[in-house]
């Protein structure tokens, strides 16, 4: 049974105005690229499918099911494994380097600093649920700052619904929000949503790549974010 998603609103009560930000999780907050790109490389072996581990990186940061479409398409082999079998092994593979993973330079200091200053946040990923709730300790999550993944919605990005669905629990219109995030694929979606994009260079994708794809500003981690907020309104004191 497919679990239930959370129902975009349409018609509710004007949300209130921002900013807040939303911060995409792998290779944003956390240092977990590498450990995917090794995790969907297993995962492709099993299937007997070789994909090249910087066409992966390219991929990083799209649902799972999109992302096996695409290096079927490109490998020009659907393997003999399903795609839900394929999502399986990434997931085992992935909690097997669990351990590895932890925050980019500056995340918790960046989170705690928005805290401080009462400006609402909350983190919006293309990741599974249960991998991310342990991703997420490190960073100490308070219990006010809503975690939207990909099984709370119908499309994950680069369609914008986790970027729509964070926004409507913090209250905040979208409009009035800040996307945070490494990947194009992030910034799609933010563009999609009408919010102001962000880049961070901690997850492997360009300056040029980040602003192509929509990035307001870029920074290379989310220390040089910290150290920046005044660039992007949000006051510094």
């Amino acid at each position: 049974m497919s679990k239930p998603k959370i129902a975009l609103q349409t018609n509710d009560a004007a949300p209130q105005r921002g900013p807040a930000v939303l911060f995409d999780l792998d290779g944003t907050l956390m240092d977990s690229n590498y450990q995917h790109v090794s995790a969907w490389r297993a995962a492709f072996q099993r299937a007997g499918i070789e994909v090249p581990s910087a066409f992966l990186h390219r991929c990083i940061g799209m649902h799972g099911d999109l992302l096996i479409r695409a290096v079927q398409k490109e490998m020009g082999s659907s393997g003999g494994r399903s795609a839900e079998k394929l999502e399986k092994l990434h997931r085992e593979f992935f909690a097997r380097n669990l351990r590895g993973v932890t925050p980019l330079p500056g995340a918790v200091p960046l989170l705690q600093a928005l805290s401080r200053r009462k400006v609402p946040w909350a983190i919006a990923t293309g990741g599974d649920k249960s991998a991310v709730s342990k991703m997420i300790r490190p960073l100490r999550v308070p219990p006010a700052a809503p975690v939207i993944t990909a099984d709370d919605v119908d499309e994950a990005k680069p369609a914008p619904d986790v970027f729509l669905v964070a926004a409507q629990k913090l209250g905040i219109a979208l409009g009035d929000c800040i996307v945070v995030g490494d990947s194009v694929w992030d910034l799609l979606g933010a563009r999609r949503a009408k919010a102001l994009g962000i880049g961070l260079l901690s997850g492997g994708y360009s300056d040029a790549e980040l602003t192509r794809a929509g990035a307001y500003r870029v920074y290379k981690h989310p220390a040089d974010l910290l150290e920046h907020l005044p660039e992007i309104g949000i006051d510094a004191r």
